[in-house]
């Protein structure tokens, strides 16, 4: 099992900025991705139907002999993984937890402001896991649901999403928070543009990396590490719109992406 690949998914292109920091962070993993682009975006919908969709991607990597799963999907991690871990009988991890450790450890004011999608927002999932990691902090929520679109579009250093950057988090900047966290895979790759809003004085919490760190812990744990130096076969699998993707991954990752794979949506189960 150690060298069997890692399952990660999540609604597009955003959980590239997780897969960058596993290749970083545990550079002779293999990965498997799914990127459900043809149901993105995921914030919008309903808990029930989140769970269906992960349901379906699980089983998808599930049937590529996945050793460790990542939700690289805050809205699925919120809806989702509580469900879905106690039908498999691989680790599964999803990206709010490490993210929401981060922050509870590092505000100094006890002030934390989290930006994502309306589904993750509307959850209350990191107000509950920084109150656990950290009675003292107060949690300001501001759901930003223009950004995965955007992202999606590849606007990241467009000034429309500098604006909407602005008024999103402007409200957050009132409410004196010393730390932000990224609460959605997408969210990292405009980091840049939310530095210019925020300015130097906060700090911002990706969830992406600290989800790496969680899962290089994991698969010690379960003795499943695989520190290889051989060439890794990684597979990328869209449910839409494969070269687009490939385009996109490519300006991200930092191995060249030769292929992705449309999947029937149907095929999922």
């Amino acid at each position: 099992m150690t060298k069997a690949p890692i399952g990660v998914f999540d609604s597009g292109v955003g959980g590239l900025t997780v897969v960058k920091e596993i290749m970083n962070q545990i550079p002779g993993e293999t990965i498997i991705y799914f990127g459900d682009t043809a149901r993105l975006p995921y914030g919008s919908k309903s808990k029930k139907t989140i769970i269906t969709y992960t349901r379906q991607i699980v089983r998808f990597l599930m049937r590529k002999g996945v050793k460790a799963i990542v939700i690289a999907c805050n809205t699925a991690s919120a809806f989702a993984l509580e469900t879905i871990k106690d039908e498999i009988d691989i680790p599964i991890i999803g990206v709010v937890k490490p993210g929401a450790k981060v922050a509870a450890r590092t505000t100094l004011n006890g002030k934390v402001g989290v930006i994502g999608t309306e589904g993750t927002i509307q959850s209350g999932i990191y107000n509950r896991f920084l109150s656990k990691t950290n009675p003292k902090v107060t949690v300001f929520g501001k759901a930003c649901p223009l950004f995965v679109p955007l992202v999606e579009e590849g606007l990241i250093d467009d000034p429309i999403t500098f604006e909407m950057a602005r008024r999103y988090i402007g409200e957050l900047l009132d409410k004196d928070i010393d730390t932000l966290v990224l609460g959605c895979t997408h969210y990292p790759l405009l980091r840049e543009t939310i530095r210019k809003v925020v300015g130097d004085e906060i700090f911002l919490v990706n969830p992406a990396y600290e989800t790496a760190k969680c899962l290089a812990a994991v698969l010690t744990e379960h003795n499943l590490r695989n520190d290889t130096t051989q060439a890794l076969n990684h597979k990328f699998y869209v449910s839409d719109g494969a070269e687009k993707f490939k385009r996109f991954a490519n300006t991200i990752l930092p191995c060249e992406v030769m292929e992705t794979k449309d999947i029937n949506i149907e095929e999922l189960g």
